[in-house]
């Protein structure tokens, strides 16, 4: 009798066998670990269903496919606080879309819930990091719609992401870039909206770091350095607190944040300053327990009151987040307080419950089923349907559906009154137009002005916090297009945006009737190419351009347009006196070099030469020089742009044309010269004029272009427009300036 034998597994086999089983315990232990219900054997069963169905198949990285979605659902259950039916769903994920096994599969097996949110994940997981990335855009509007239906789609995306980002290292370099800008583009603003602080801050670090990997690399650097001087101040500034909380009989911990290298780049890039100029890179935190969770807030602002008897409270940086949660759930009383040793540091006080929203997002309020939890979810609630208002109005570009988005993401408030005493929440920076949309469409697209605190304003007024607003509006008013330069929420923008395409359409089309009647009038066939040959006689790049002037009655047809029709040549009104002004020659328009373009297109990493940077275009937007972080960008005519990586332009085209993004690197060998600014700044007094001029004429390798200074109350303050070959003549030229006495700044400014 033959024996069956068991196959035998490889060494590789072995080792791969004992990653996942030990992946899947610590999901399980921590599984077992939350308050959750105990359904071990459905999660069991979808781990088993997965490893299966991807059996075979490995990441990038060569380990088992399985590991991912092992960690994404080890990311939901403990960094996010979901349970069985998300945890299989994120087990689950990517079995729809990578194998043979369909959604109603899934439901057989799991049920409906479970398959819903794996297709709502099937749907937007297209072209993210696939090959299709163009369609990103249309993948953020799938995810926001999605989202609408179930939040745990938009959770488990987010925790997908994460992962994703944690070990991006195996990827191209050019991908790396796509992804990261994605990432800071996208996710990382939602993952904020949702209240999850702590998985925001990671994602923002992680794309930091691999679009700046020499700055994220000194600020940990500088961070370590300074670390002892940190532990020295808050070993200093906690005791007193300590002493008091303990004698009131508080359950309590007092830890430090540390703000994240990506915020302290950010402060250092917007307010042009060195590390050693942040001075909020301390915060105190105080996390108490209460002894009655229906009292947690009176006890916050007895914490407070306490604090206030120790240290003297900053008089304008009192942030209370209390009585008004911000729009992701938050809340906390915040202010700055001044040290014995002098120092302003920041004190944020929290119970255990708001401690938890603040690093998990709404998925806590699960964790604490409470009256507290349901006015954040109603909050969460009212900025789906502001997504869900502006995803009902169809976008002539979803690309721009993106930017338009993107403006609801930010998450600065203000808090307005209306004239009967409601309070509403804008974002800051919100005008009077904003607000009159807020309440309603037709209010916005009739309102000519607005009362703040019973005072007549513009509509472009900028609102505070504590502003009473009444809108004034008239049946004669409508929507102007110049509103555009200064509505700030997606929701007005978009109205406007809807409106003046309505109104555009129907000049358009009282134009385009017009424009037959002249035929018919003049006898001339009606016919597209003879209306393109008016438009481009009357200086319309589009017959569309040409309908709309028409029917907006600010063109008059005339016979000089039916003898252009009819093929006449005639002399038109102060062209006749300019003889040689004519058509011009198409031919000799540069045509971009298309075996140029083909060849970026295999390389991973691009050298920028003196001979390719003839054929490439630098940035206006950011205007890089040879030693920033760059990327490259195929654009539509196949030239190459250079972008900085930090460039806000740069963003927006590495989330919307991912396949055009090239990796790049400079190396110009200290050839050729480059145009930036050098912003400088100190005390004005005898001889310093004199000195810059000295340090400019010894430092001969630069082109000086222009010097504009000028001084008030003195201080001088001024620019110097330079040619340097790349960003260390830049710093050579800066530490140089800095060197004189009295000069207290110099910077490059775009």
């Amino acid at each position: 009798m033959k024996e069956n034998k068991l196959p035998t597994l490889t060494p590789q086999e072995i080792r791969d066998e004992e990653l996942i089983s030990a992946a899947f315990q610590k999901l399980i232990d921590t599984y077992l670990a939350t308050n959750h219900r105990r359904k071990v054997d459905i999660i069991t069963k979808a781990f088993n269903f997965a490893k299966q169905a991807h059996k075979g198949v490995r990441r990038l990285s060569g380990e088992p496919y399985i590991l991912h979605p092992i960690a994404v659902a080890q990311i939901v259950c403990e960094e996010i606080g979901l349970g069985s039916t998300s945890i299989c769903a994120a087990l689950l994920h990517d079995v729809e879309e990578d194998t043979e096994y369909t959604n109603e599969d899934i439901a057989n097996l799991f049920g409906a819930k479970v398959a819903n949110i794996v297709e709502g994940l099937t749907k937007i997981s297209g072209g993210i990091f696939g090959d299709k990335a163009s369609l990103q855009a249309e993948t953020f509007k799938k995810l926001l719609l999605t989202m609408s239906d179930d939040v745990r789609v938009i959770l488990i995306k987010i925790a997908d992401r994460l992962h994703n980002m944690r070990t991006l290292q195996s990827m191209l370099p050019s991908k790396q870039y796509k992804i990261a800008g994605e990432t800071l583009y996208i996710f990382a603003p939602i993952a904020d909206r949702l209240g999850l602080n702590k998985i925001k801050t990671e994602l923002e670090n992680l794309s930091f770091k691999y679009e700046h990997p020499e700055e994220y690399a000194q600020i940990e650097q500088q961070l370590a350095d300074t670390q002892p001087e940190r532990d020295t101040i808050f070993d200093k500034f906690t005791p007193p607190i300590c002493e008091q909380l303990d004698k009131i009989g508080l359950r309590y911990t007092i830890k430090a944040r540390v703000k994240s290298p990506y915020s302290i780049w950010r402060k250092m890039q917007k307010k042009k300053i060195s590390f050693a100029e942040v001075f909020d890179i301390l915060a105190i935190r105080i996390v108490f327990t209460p002894s009655d969770r229906k009292h947690e807030v009176d006890e916050c602002y007895r914490i407070y009151s306490t604090l206030t008897q120790i240290y003297t409270p900053h008089p304008e940086r009192f942030r209370d987040w209390l009585s008004n949660p911000k729009a992701n759930g938050y809340q906390a009383l915040h202010n700055t307080f001044m040290s014995k040793q002098g120092k302003w540091i920041e004190v944020q006080i929290r119970s255990d419950r708001m401690d938890d929203i603040a690093e998990q997002g709404f998925a806590a309020h699960w964790k604490y089923k409470d009256a507290n939890a349901a006015y954040d979810e109603n909050e969460l609630d009212k900025w789906l349907n502001s997504i869900k208002e502006i995803l009902d109005d169809p976008q002539p570009d979803t690309l721009d559906l993106l930017d338009t988005i993107k403006l609801n993401l930010f998450t600065s408030e203000i808090l307005v009154f209306t004239p009967k005493g409601d309070l509403k929440t804008m974002p800051a920076g919100a005008t009077a137009l904003d607000f009159a949309f807020s309440i309603h469409s037709f209010l916005g697209s009739h309102c000519f002005g607005a009362k703040v605190n019973h005072k007549l304003v513009p509509l472009s007024y900028r609102l505070r916090s504590g502003d009473q607003v009444e809108i004034i509006t008239s049946r004669t008013q409508h929507v102007q297009p110049e509103w555009l330069t200064f509505a700030t929420t997606a929701k007005a923008k978009g109205k406007i945006q809807a409106i003046l395409r309505r109104e555009n359409r129907e000049k358009q089309q009282r134009g385009e009737e017009t424009l037959r009647q002249f035929f018919a009038t003049q006898e001339i066939e009606y016919a597209i190419p003879l209306v393109e040959r008016l438009a481009s006689f009357r200086g319309f790049a589009k017959r569309e351009e040409l309908f709309r002037a028409l029917g907006a009655g600010t063109l008059t047809l005339s016979d000089e347009d039916a003898d252009c029709l009819r093929g006449k040549r005639r002399s038109r009104g102060w062209r006749k006196f300019i003889p040689f002004i004519g058509k011009k020659d198409e031919s000799a328009a540069p045509r971009p070099d298309t075996t140029f373009t083909a060849s970026l297109n295999r390389k991973k990493v691009l050298v920028l030469d003196e001979e390719v940077l003839g054929k490439c275009t630098i940035a206006s937007c950011c205007h890089p020089l040879p030693g920033d972080d760059v990327m490259g960008y195929i654009n539509p005519q196949g030239v190459l742009e250079i972008h900085a990586r930090s460039c806000e332009i740069g963003t927006k085209l590495k989330s919307r044309y991912g396949n055009s993004i090239i990796a790049t690197s400079w190396d110009t060998h200290k050839v050729l010269l480059f145009d930036t600014s050098i912003g400088i700044k100190g005390v004005d007094s005898h001889g310093v004029l004199y000195a810059i001029a000295d340090v400019l004429h010894k430092l001969s390798q630069f082109t000086v272009k222009r010097i504009t200074l000028e001084t008030n109350d003195g201080i001088f303050e001024g620019k110097i427009d330079v040619s340097v070959h790349d960003t260390d003549d830049v710093k050579l030229l800066c530490d140089s300036l800095k060197q004189i006495e009295n000069v207290t700044k110099a910077v490059r400014v775009e």
